[in-house]
């Protein structure tokens, strides 16, 4: 199984800690780094933005992933070491840290690869998980940092339990999965199995470049643009939200709860696909026809606008490359007040496949594009509720899932919003929220959740 969470929900077992970290030299030959040419993603700069707006906050308000995994073995430090930096060395993201310049403009810097070091640091027994937990989160840098990433292990008697955490300017959920096969793959090789080398990853920085200089060509006049456009504009210039109230604080931060449930055994999983397939659509489809019912019984509604995030990794290398491939697109359709899910399902599948068709027009850059006059009414820094779907049944490893005991946890960040993740692992489907922690928001989400699941298992039980 994997666990999805917060990082104040990781219990790890307590242990001597060991963690690997740059070495004072790579600190200072990486700050005298040179300026270079690639921008960041879109993604990438607002969130830096964001980042820096709030730097003031008296807590980390970027967001901090954290991948953990506990394996029956005793730890090799200094094959493990090896692995770290051959690591880092495969992903060129990790040799980029940003900065603002005087003029506003978020420049990149490029680390030397002979200017990577990470060496491990002996922090002795740590006798809970607290600690621990406060450890990992207090030598993870933030984005503005070039090492806000760190990795690290507790040794049991036996066992270790392993885990890597990466500022959120790094990676994505699919990045996460990626990280854990590469890093493992690099070990057991450094420790003597005769294992393949990973596939070699693409570049994200020229992922960056390419990603740019395609939104560089988009006009107001284009397609993609006009059609993004004209759905905020029938949404009374802004973003969907969540459909129910949660209660935010409107005079400082409000900051993450997060609620795990599950929805389907993989049968159960299996017969919500048949009643997808029926319908002439896809999982993901019936995803959307769920969370549109769900908002229809619960508001009254008779129109759904969503966003998903959308993996933008579009070969085999960069399949197999680290870095924020993410964008995000609108699921939009109308549905009507005896509508079923049958009868929905198709409807969803139509309107996320025309949302696909805008993967390559970043929201960010039609804001750049949008004029005056346009009725827009998006703010800087702009928050959307969405939802994500990770089917990682087919991901390299995925085997080990279990054996691994592994989980995905992010930090108590700034929440405005409701996201939400629905993972499909060969030992069931589960559907994960982070949202504010109010006890508005509690009992929205709450609310939500009951009608969502109820909706998912009426889907599934005739199949």
């Amino acid at each position: 199984m994997v666990s999805f969470g917060l990082i104040d929900e990781w219990e790890p077992e307590p242990g001597r800690m060991v963690s690997w970290v740059a070495t004072p030299r790579s600190l200072a030959r990486a700050a005298a780094a040179p300026a270079h040419p690639a921008p960041p993603s879109h993604q990438q700069e607002e969130y830096l933005r964001a980042a820096g707006r709030n730097a003031a906050a008296d807590f980390r308000f970027s967001g901090l992933c954290l991948v953990t995994a506990q394996v029956p073995d005793v730890l090799d430090r200094a094959a493990m070491t090896r692995a770290v930096n051959a690591f880092l060395l495969r992903h060129d993201t990790f040799r980029t840290w940003f900065a603002i310049d005087p003029g506003g403009a978020v420049v990149r810097h490029l680390v030397p690869e002979q200017d990577v070091e990470f060496a491990a640091v002996d922090h002795g027994e740590l006798d809970n998980a607290e600690a621990i937990r406060q450890h990992v989160q207090k030598t993870t840098p933030g984005p503005f940092q070039w090492d806000c990433f760190s990795f690290g292990a507790i040794e049991h008697e036996g066992s270790t339990t392993l885990y890597l955490a990466v500022d959120h300017l790094h990676t994505d959920g699919v990045a996460q999965y990626i990280s854990c096969f590469d890093l493992a793959t690099l070990y057991a090789r450094e420790i003597g199995e005769d294992i393949e080398t990973p596939v070699r990853p693409a570049s994200f920085l020229d992922y960056c470049i390419r990603e740019r200089e395609q939104s560089a060509q988009l006009t107001p006049a284009s397609p993609g643009v006009r059609r993004w456009l004209e759905l905020v504009r029938g949404n009374d210039g802004e973003l969907p939200c969540f459909p129910l109230d949660l209660g935010k604080r409107l005079d400082g931060y409000n900051r993450s709860a997060h609620r795990t449930i599950p929805l389907f055994d993989e049968a159960g999983a299996q017969r919500f696909e048949r009643a997808c397939q029926t319908g002439g659509a896809e999982f993901t489809g019936g995803i959307f026809a769920v969370a549109a019912l769900t908002e229809r019984e619960l508001t009254g509604g008779d129109y759904y606008f969503g966003m998903t995030p959308i993996s933008t990794r579009a070969t085999v290398a960069e399949l197999a490359s680290v870095g924020w491939y993410v964008t995000l697109v609108p699921v939009a359709f109308p549905l009507s007040a005896t509508a079923t899910f049958a009868r929905t399902v198709t409807r969803a599948q139509r309107a996320y496949e025309n949302g696909l068709r805008l993967t390559s027009v970043s929201f960010h850059r039609v804001l750049e594009l949008a004029a005056a006059d346009t009725g827009i009414t998006v703010p800087p820094g702009w928050v959307t509720p969405m939802i994500s779907y990770v089917d990682a049944r087919d991901f390299a490893g995925h085997e080990l899932f279990d054996t691994a005991r592994g989980g995905v946890y992010a930090n108590r960040a700034a929440s405005e919003e409701v996201l939400m993740w629905i993972n499909r692992l060969p030992s069931g489907t589960s559907l994960s929220m982070i949202y504010p922690d109010t006890p508005v928001a509690h009992e929205s989400v709450n609310r939500y959740v009951a009608v969502m699941k109820s909706l998912f298992e009426q889907a599934a039980a005739d199949h």
